[in-house]
């Protein structure tokens, strides 16, 4: 055959010696070769480990493209080769762009590739990555719906995520893929929540507006019960003290109370959720307060919803397609919400410079607001708009004078005057909309105002705009009993003219012949057939058979139609008076701030609010229970399970919720009501860690070390009773040089064991201080340091902090140094925790003492100073059950009996910041009282210092640049320029340990965060003329940036 030689030269001859050789090379043409075969040698290249026949792939399939091959089922595979190495790359920006790139390809047959590529990026090291997965999942979705289970996987994976970098993201591919499967949000709820504020801008308006339909059906109206929420709004929001302390049995007693309407209390889980958002109304995208507007505006409470009032009317200041959407969603609001923007009247007047749509709105708005009280301040305003130049804006100002008179009776004669003064107006187009306003309004009192109808007749030569002149012939028409001179003699010249006539004009002529002929037939019989016989020939339909109702409806005939006898009846029956609403009147329906309430229509896409449910479903569902952890001894397992609620990267809550919310305005009732809204496990979960990180230690401990456990162990039993007559507390006596030096790198059993641990202690009297002091620093203190034998030394040694300052940048052994050997034993100095007077005579201050919590690593150890200033005993001082917000935990210190008047004692507790400047709230209680309390923690106090030499430093800084990098230049004073100063100031505001420095001009300091353990690198770099460059590292970039703003402070005072 033929075919073969044309084959054989197609493909270019047949392979050498020790090249394979490929029968169906894909730049054939043979027409005899099989399409089920095509392309698998070059499929089996490309899928080899050997990057040389990858290569040769590739180059025969560009050769076969530029022939133009169809090599489109290749495609898969080449995809895979270029995009696996990218998406496996150790940079994570590269892993995310690769990922970002293979979702983009709308291509259907790499689906299977692109899935298994986002599976993968959403177990990513990286935050980022874990984003990028999130974004990629709508994308696959549109491509191929039926990977939906597959992803709504993936998404129930991300959004157990921890990060505020992924949670945005992951809410908007929920909303993508599958917004009805509502019960994945419950265990994410309050984490959501909480983790709210530090979302960026365009995640924090997703999750709010997920959440506002997700509380739309997981909690009761607030709106049920109005009645009672008016009569006492604080009780029925919050509770007070009494219902609190009486627990269950207070609702009991109120439901016997009030029998018939049980009191509405709000769920904590709705609280957490408008607590929350309340700081966000001051953010600066005008999206994010619009957001929280419309849920305010959906869930809160009548009497809560006030506060959005200030945050909309800010954003009237904004770009005028800003002001649009605003001023949409403000006139709705004002409909229903009246006195919500009254105080603020005056920032909707109407400025000459605004676009008219924006005028047109403000003056919906004045409309809406307008009541008796400020009616005459709004009658001037629209006085004054009248004058303007823009005819539309005149129109609608008419418009707006006619609502008020129709809302407001007192005013209606004075709009009615105006307006009847507006006829006389040169522009004919102010005249006509002034009719059709005069006409409603005469509707509701016809038989005053003859005269007006009257003046009406008059303006029939000279008013041209069809509206206006239909408006006056049916007003003539309506009421001609009141004019009987003067309507038929309107007819006459509207016959006259009534082929030149608009279409709307010409019923009403229609409409006013039927009438005069049923009240003055003698006067217009001969008008009214002239006005029908024309009617009957006109061009429009609607006229022509509207022309042969009325005849047969009026006009007698020989049949004598039933109709006809009823005819006065149908034309001459009193008409309702028309209402004047606003054009909003029906929005809320829809959601505000969406496409949908801006249109007035449903958009693509929108989904519907639901209603409120009408019985609480349980609340339950949103409880996360804490896993009881195996025991196990692998670190590593152990710090994967007990990671943080904020993640290592974006997890801090800086400090812009506390500059966000508004002190002042925080009642008690609502941090009491902030306690019972968090997550009741932190508490117990602090308790687990403390207990297996004992347990875990404890078995990690060597056998070597058996005798001295025993020592120990004695000795702190002898310890149980002279401790209060000790230098310090007992969390400072795992570093106490009277005891072993590996005393501070193991736990002892016997901390299991204590039945009452001593983690407070009563201030001596002077008399008493012959007692050694607490050592501050101790040169044996070294974590993975053990001599051979070291004797327990009595009195414990005392250095000096100048000593410890000429030992910093000596290194006596590879393993870290304690902290305190590389900063001050105290940071930041003593804090007011409850004034005396507030504490009725109890005083509280606090301090952070910078030394390793004995009960868990991960915890900042505080000092809490009790003062008794008061006559009588303080009994029972203890910490009352903590609700903490999820991430933060506390563990309390033992109960204090007793405090006699006059004197003072000192307690330990440790709490766990989560890596985040967010207060920690608790209550402190004695017998009698219960006082709210907050500590707030510097950025400072949230790491430990760790030692490193030069080349490690420079190697972790060398993986800490990009995004991790905070730069900031500043000039020292002249009394900051000695390497002592410089070292004091920086170790007293953030617990770092110096790193040793080649270079006298350079400064570097090292730490890690207690509850992440990510390192923080510090730099400075000084010049002799007090010019400087100040670096901060690290994988938290809001810690970063926060400690690099505090040291700079520090150093420039």
């Amino acid at each position: 055959m033929s075919a073969a030689p044309a084959y054989s030269e197609d493909k270019g001859g047949s392979a050498g010696p020790g090249e394979p050789e490929y029968g169906h090379d894909p730049a054939s043409g043979g027409i005899f070769s099989s399409d089920y075969k095509r392309h698998d040698d070059l499929k089996e290249m490309l899928d080899t480990n050997k990057d040389s026949l990858k290569l040769e792939a590739m180059k025969r399939i560009v050769a076969m493209i530029a022939r133009g091959k169809n090599a489109s089922d290749l495609f898969p595979a080449v995809v895979k080769n270029v995009a696996c190495k990218n998406i496996e790359d150790p940079n994570q920006l590269i892993r995310a762009s690769a990922l970002r790139v293979l979702s983009s390809i709308r291509v259907p047959i790499i689906v299977p590739i692109m899935m298994l590529a986002i599976k993968e990026a959403a177990s990513d090291m990286s935050p980022y990555v874990r984003k990028t997965a999130a974004h990629a999942i709508p994308k696959l979705y549109s491509l191929d719906s039926d990977q939906k289970d597959q992803l709504i996987e993936v998404i129930e994976k991300l959004l157990a995520d921890k990060t505020t970098l992924v949670a945005g993201s992951v809410v908007m591919a929920f909303e993508e893929v599958c917004p009805e499967r509502i019960d994945l949000i419950h265990k994410n709820y309050r984490k959501l929540c909480n983790l709210l504020i530090d979302v960026e801008e365009w995640g924090q308006v997703v999750i709010i507006s997920m959440l506002t339909r997700y509380a739309r059906t997981q909690f009761l109206s607030p709106t049920q019960n109005e009645s009672l929420l008016e009569e006492n709004p604080e009780k029925a929001f919050y509770g007070s003290e009494e219902d609190e302390a009486k627990g269950p049995g207070s609702e009991a007693g109120a439901s016997t109370a009030l029998p018939a309407r049980k009191p509405y209390v709000m769920d904590p889980d709705h609280r957490l959720l408008l607590r929350n958002t309340k700081p966000l109304l001051q953010s600066r995208s005008a999206a994010v307060v619009m957001a929280v507007a419309q849920l305010y505006f959906h869930l809160a409470p009548k009497a809560e919803v006030g506060v959005i009032a200030k945050a909309l009317v800010r954003l009237l200041r904004s770009h005028s397609e800003v002001q649009y959407v605003v001023l949409q969603n403000v006139a709705t609001m004002s409909i229903k919400r009246r006195g919500m923007f009254e105080p603020y009247l005056k920032s909707f007047y109407i400025r000459s410079t605004d676009p008219t749509q924006i005028k047109i709105l403000k003056l919906e708005v004045l409309t809406n607001l307008a009541n008796e009280t400020n009616i005459p301040t709004v009658l001037r305003e629209f006085q004054t708009y009248i004058r303007s130049m823009d005819k539309d804006f005149v129109a609608a100002t008419i418009q707006a004078i006619g609502r008020c008179a129709t809302t407001i009776g007192r005013v209606r004669d004075t709009c009615l005057n105006g307006l009847v003064q507006l006829l006389s107006n040169r522009d004919e187009l102010v005249v006509a909309e002034s009719v059709v306003v005069i006409k409603k309004l005469l509707q509701m009192q016809p038989a005053q105002h003859g005269e007006i109808i009257k003046h009406l007749a008059k303006l029939t030569d000279n008013i041209q705009v069809p509206m206006a002149r239909a408006s006056i012939l049916w007003l003539i028409g309506e009421y001609c009993e009141h004019v009987p001179r003067i309507a038929p003699d309107v007819l006459r010249k509207m016959a006259k003219s009534f082929t030149a006539e608009e279409d709307i004009v010409k019923l009403q002529v229609i409409n006013l012949a039927a009438k005069l002929y049923l009240t003055n037939s003698k006067q217009t019989k001969l008008l009214t057939q002239y006005v029908l016989s024309l009617a009957k020939y006109d061009q429009n339909y609607d006229i022509r058979d509207r022309a042969r109702f009325t005849r047969q409806l009026i006009v007698p005939s020989e049949q004598g139609g039933a109709l006809s006898r009823h005819a006065k009846k149908l034309f001459l029956a009193p008409k309702p008076a028309p209402v004047l609403e606003s054009s909003f009147k029906d929005r809320d329906h829809f959601q505000l701030g969406s496409l949908s309430h801006l249109l007035n229509a449903k958009a693509t896409g929108y989904q519907e609010l639901p209603d409120w449910p009408e019985e609480a479903p349980d609340p339950s569902v949103r409880n996360v229970e804490v896993p009881e952890w195996t025991k196990c001894s692998n670190r590593e397992k152990r710090k994967e399970k007990e990671k943080p609620f904020y993640s290592d990267s974006e997890g801090e809550s800086g400090p812009t919720e506390s500059a966000d919310s508004d002190p002042e305005s925080e009642s008690e009732s609502d941090r009491k009501s902030s306690s019972e809204s968090g997550s009741g496990e932190s508490s117990s979960e602090s308790d687990n860690k403390g207990q297996d990180e004992d347990e875990e230690k404890g078995r990690s401990s060597e056998s070597e070390h058996s005798e001295e456990e025993g020592k120990r162990r004695k000795m702190k039993k002898r310890k149980k009773v002279p401790e209060g007559q000790e230098g310090g507390s007992s969390s400072d006596e795992g570093s106490d040089s009277s005891s072993s030096p590996s005393e501070s790198e193991m736990t002892s059993e016997t901390e299991e064991e204590q039945v009452e641990p001593a983690s407070w202690r009563k201030k001596t009297p002077p008399s008493s201080k012959s007692a050694p002091a607490a050592k501050e620093i101790s040169l044996l203190d070294l974590e993975d340091f053990t001599p051979p034998s070291v004797q327990p030394v009595s009195p414990p040694t005392v250095v000096s902090t100048s000593l410890a300052a000429d030992l910093e940048g000596l290194t006596l052994t590879d393993s870290p140094l304690v902290p305190s050997l590389l900063s001050p034993v105290l940071g930041v100095g003593r804090q007011e925790l409850l004034h005396r007077v507030a504490g009725e005579g109890l005083a509280v201050d606090y301090t952070f003492s910078r030394q390793p919590f004995s009960g868990d690593p991960h915890m900042v150890a505080v000092h809490i100073h009790f003062s008794n200033s008061s006559d009588t005993p303080i009994k029972g001082l203890h910490v009352g059950t903590p609700k903490l917000p999820a991430g933060i935990s506390i563990q309390e210190f033992p109960e204090i009996e007793s405090l006699a008047p006059g004197e003072s004692a000192t307690a330990v507790m440790g709490i766990n910041f989560c890596d985040s400047t967010q207060a920690a709230n608790f209550q402190l209680c004695t017998q009698t009282r219960q006082f709210y309390v907050s500590i707030q923690p510097p950025v400072g106090e949230l790491m430990a210092p760790v030692f490193m030499s030069e080349n490690e430093f420079k190697k972790e800084q060398g993986k800490l640049t990009g995004m991790n990098e905070i730069t900031e230049k500043l000039t020292l004073p002249d009394t900051c320029r000695s390497d002592h100063v410089v070292v004091q100031k920086v170790t007293a505001t953030a617990n770092l340990g110096r790193v040793p420095c080649g270079t006298s001009d350079e400064y570097r300091f090292a730490g890690r965060t207690l509850t992440s353990g990510s390192l923080v690198l510090l730099t400075l770099d000084a010049q002799p003329t007090g010019a400087a460059q100040l670096t901060v590292n690290s994988e938290k970039m809001v810690i970063g940036t926060m400690l690099v703003k505090d040291v700079v402070q520090a150093l420039t005072q």
